[in-house]
């Protein structure tokens, strides 16, 4: 049986708003939970980017039991893989344990701010590997130096570490990442329901490891109001990875999806209060062979109505997956 997760979508609430609602979310019964980490909306009518490390330190202290993940954090341009590190460590003992460190190569979306200019894919890719390195040395409580192709760490250490390390999982899209994911990484994470990338991560030592997918929905008993704020606020995610990793801004993903219809967006995201649709929406992700889903309920205000739903509609009908 998978098990199904709620997102804490920094880039659509406020972080007192994200909090109250992974509570409401860890009281409906979902399985774990995700959180988004950015400098910046995707559009500008999502209207919101808190520091997404706030929200989980006091996110981990108002919950008990519902795990808590970065979904997922860039180690490489806006913070320093030792600082990531640092984080992580802090976040496992303040969580008693429930916390992941979710990885990822990042966007321009959020990482231009610093002003060092967006690496190419490739090399991203070996940031992003080098990142890890540091962060599983320094998760060692050893003094950590190191002088890399992309990082200089000078006599570092962490003081404060769990029994366990926060398990690492690496965001995928392709078969690089795949191959460094395979290798490095706890867990996989990817927002598509593609097999092959799972197949790759098995190929390159993920065989039996958990995978993570991730899936926008749209509640509303009114679906024409659902589908309206859907694309309002989430026509961004038909742009795919190679698009979506480039553009620096909000105004860069509103002039890319300008030409996106409602009724094309609805083919994407599940829309209304249908069950059996959404069901079929994630089905594709079990089908695929992931054993976590997370569901983003688009619309920072619309949260509650969604949890309680899901607690009494959704998450029986896909408890049968």
């Amino acid at each position: 049986m998978v098990q199904i997760g709620y997102t804490m979508m920094t880039e659509q609430a406020g972080p007192r708003a994200l909090v109250d609602d992974v509570v409401a979310a860890e009281r409906a019964g979902f399985d774990f939970s995700v959180t988004s980490d950015h400098y910046f909306p995707w559009l500008e009518s999502q209207g919101h980017s808190p520091y997404a490390w706030s929200v989980l330190g006091a996110a981990a202290q108002a919950t008990s039991r519902i795990p808590l993940m970065t979904y997922v954090t860039c180690p490489t341009v806006r913070y320093h893989p030792a600082v990531v590190a640092q984080k992580a460590a802090t976040m496992q003992l303040l969580a008693e344990g429930r916390f992941r460190l979710g990885l990822g190569s990042g966007e321009s979306l959020n990482e231009h701010v610093v002003g060092t200019g967006w690496p190419s894919p490739q090399v991203r890719i070996e940031m992003l590997e080098e990142a890890i390195e540091i962060i599983r040395a320094l998760f060692t409580g050893d003094n950590v130096n190191h002088q890399g192709t992309h990082f200089d760490v000078a006599n570092a250490r962490l003081w404060d570490l769990p029994d366990e390390p926060p398990p690492i999982g690496v965001a995928v899209s392709g078969k690089r990442s795949c191959s460094l994911a395979g290798r490095l990484a706890d867990l996989v994470i990817a927002t598509e329901p593609k097999a092959e990338l799972l197949d790759a991560f098995d190929r390159h030592g993920g065989g039996g490891k958990p995978r993570v997918g991730q899936l926008p929905v749209c509640y509303d008993p009114d679906k024409d109001a659902a589908i309206a704020r859907a694309h309002d606020q989430f026509r961004w995610s038909v742009g795919g990875w190679p698009v979506n990793s480039e553009l620096p801004g909000p105004s860069g993903f509103a002039g890319a999806t300008q030409h996106v219809t409602p009724e094309e967006l609805a083919k994407t995201i599940p829309c209304g209060d249908d069950v059996d649709a959404f069901v079929e929406a994630v089905r594709p992700f079990a089908d695929a062979g992931f054993t976590e889903i997370a569901l983003v309920q688009v619309g920072g205000d619309h949260q509650r109505p969604f949890i309680e739903w899901a607690e009494k509609k959704l998450l029986p009908a896909l408890r049968e997956l």
